[in-house]
């Protein structure tokens, strides 16, 4: 009886075709893996549930259709008024966003080479790290006037301390053994921090980078919201201000879906490129 088994599961081992274990995806199946057609989809159906609930509604002023806010976004970009607003806001981004960057990687290069900046940074981070950078609005208008430096100085306290918080945890966490194998090769001060510290510590670091941009993002567009006019013209949060006044309601959700469009291109398109090229790269994440 017991040999009768093995031949049986003999002749049933000869007969499996390997095509018959691994069976290919289908399109539909492999579609679903591709994790942008995933996200596409998730917007796809957010955008038929506003229209739907909008056209439910049937109050434009306190709920426009998608397709009034896509009217309003193209006639906006059309005429060159909304493309003007982009380019101002993403100015005064990139300016008190990089300064930001620059302050974090000096403040973290001192504390990770001495014992006085640790401590100088562990506490400016307990302290100003709480402090939402929309309440230094009173004080920049104080010392600066209205403004480009006024935003720009609440844009470096917003990615200031986000980003070097995450740097310094990150370079905390290097292993004892790329230290040693660091100082064995003679590397001190910066070249050390380069070559050894940053490529260990690059997911923290990117991760500061992207929470100090969206805390950038968000804050420049509330700014604007409350002075935002410099030089007779303002950015995104004054358009969506401007026609609140006007009660041009879906140019106000074109001007918010706009700062949506913007966060999603630099998150998925900026942010994932580096992420691929380096850590996923490198195998420091899965």
């Amino acid at each position: 009886m017991a040999e009768a088994t093995i031949v049986l599961r003999e002749q049933t081992d000869m007969t499996t075709k390997p095509e018959d274990v691994e069976r290919q995806l289908g399109l539909l199946e492999r579609a679903w893996d591709n994790g942008f057609v995933r996200k596409t989809l998730l917007i796809a159906a957010l955008a038929i549930l506003w229209e739907l609930y909008a056209r439910y509604l049937d109050q434009p002023l306190l709920m426009p259709t998608l397709s009034d806010t896509l009217s309003a976004l193209a006639e906006r970009l059309a005429d060159g008024s909304l493309v003007e607003r982009i380019g101002t806001s993403l100015k005064v981004l990139l300016i008190g966003y990089a300064t930001g960057i620059v302050l974090a990687a000096t403040l973290t290069i001192l504390a990770i080479n001495t014992r006085i900046g640790t401590d100088f940074l562990e506490t400016m981070t307990a302290m100003f790290n709480p402090l939402p950078a929309i309440a230094l609005l009173p004080l920049a208008l104080i010392w600066f006037g209205l403004g480009i430096t006024s935003l720009v100085f609440v844009l470096v306290h917003s990615v200031l301390w986000a980003v070097a918080l995450n740097t310094h945890s990150g370079f905390r966490s290097v292993s004892q053994t790329l230290r040693m194998v660091g100082r064995n090769y003679g590397l001190t001060g910066v070249r050390y921090v380069v070559l050894i510290l940053v490529p260990a510590a690059f997911p923290s670091i990117l991760t500061g980078l992207k929470i100090g941009w969206a805390f950038a993002w968000r804050t420049l567009i509330a700014a604007e919201l409350v002075f935002g006019v410099s030089s007779g013209k303002g950015g995104l949060g004054w358009f969506i201000f401007e026609n609140r006044n006007l009660l041009d309601i879906p140019a106000v959700f074109a001007g918010l879906l706009t700062v949506i469009i913007i966060g999603l291109i630099v998150e998925n398109l900026i942010f994932r490129s580096i992420e691929r090229a380096t850590v996923l790269k490198w195998g420091l994440q899965n």
